[in-house]
């Protein structure tokens, strides 16, 4: 497993890099802003920061369902194959790799989003009043939310758990495009409608499920833990299936 994962890791690095380097560079431009007075500068790196921190996980999320798609779709799917590792071992590297880097962006973002903030009003002498947008903010969101660590841990964690749960869905609807539609007409457009329906169908379940639990952290533990299981589950059912239709 741990060559496995050092594999996926190696394939999945350019993306990374490339999201740090954008990173560094607005970053860049923010303390430029900030420590020269530049009100334009300051805007453009604060908004472009914010759109990143947003779109990285999506991205990251998204380039382990497209390296899994050329791995099965181009020779590297025969080498992949033609080594001594189960599918399960195949699969279960690629999610651990993907679940493990999504926390580390978002885990990143937070800091430095953390740190340019309190840089920001610390500079304006107004770090009461960051304090109090924030707790505003997270009223906005749910009047429930606050700044408690348990509450945030678990909130955290919810959404973690619940991109695995979307990765996990675009893993199993490619592997069955791969493995029993392949060549077959609008075979593409048949797996990704069965993508959107497996998280429909996640979604839903998490929302029947927590309906009745008004406390925040045990509906947002609540609500990962079913992502959690529904991955488990789609984690089988695609290994299964690469088992079977894929394995040589």
């Amino acid at each position: 497993m741990g060559k496995l994962l050092k594999y996926e890791i190696r394939k999945s690095l350019p993306v990374k890099l490339m999201i740090l380097g954008l990173a560094a560079a607005l970053e860049l431009v923010f303390l430029i802003g900030l420590w020269g007075g530049n009100e334009k500068m300051l805007a453009s790196g604060v908004l472009l920061l914010t759109f990143t921190a947003f779109a990285a996980t999506t991205v990251v999320g998204l380039a382990s369902v497209l390296i899994l798609h050329r791995d099965m779709n181009t020779k590297q799917s025969y080498m992949l194959f033609m080594t001594p590792n189960s599918c399960y071992r195949i699969l279960g590297a690629k999610m651990l790799e993907n679940g493990v880097s999504i926390l580390l962006t978002g885990a990143f973002f937070f800091a430095l989003g953390a740190l340019d903030i309190t840089l920001l009003f610390a500079k304006q002498g107004q770090l009461a009043e960051l304090w109090r947008m924030i707790r505003q903010f997270l009223t906005t969101l749910d009047q429930r939310l606050t700044l408690d660590l348990p509450v945030l841990a678990a909130f955290a964690s919810n959404l973690l758990l619940t991109w695995v749960g979307v990765i996990s869905a675009a893993y199993l609807g490619e592997v069955i495009s791969a493995a029993l539609l392949n060549g077959k007409r609008f075979n593409g457009v048949v797996s990704f409608v069965l993508i959107l329906l497996l998280i429909f169908a996640l979604s839903w379940i998490q929302r029947t499920a927590t309906r009745q639990i008004t406390e925040l952290i045990p509906l947002f533990l609540t609500d990962g833990a079913i992502a959690l299981v529904a991955s488990a589950l789609m984690y089988f059912l695609t290994a299964q299936i690469m088992e079977r239709r894929l394995s040589v």
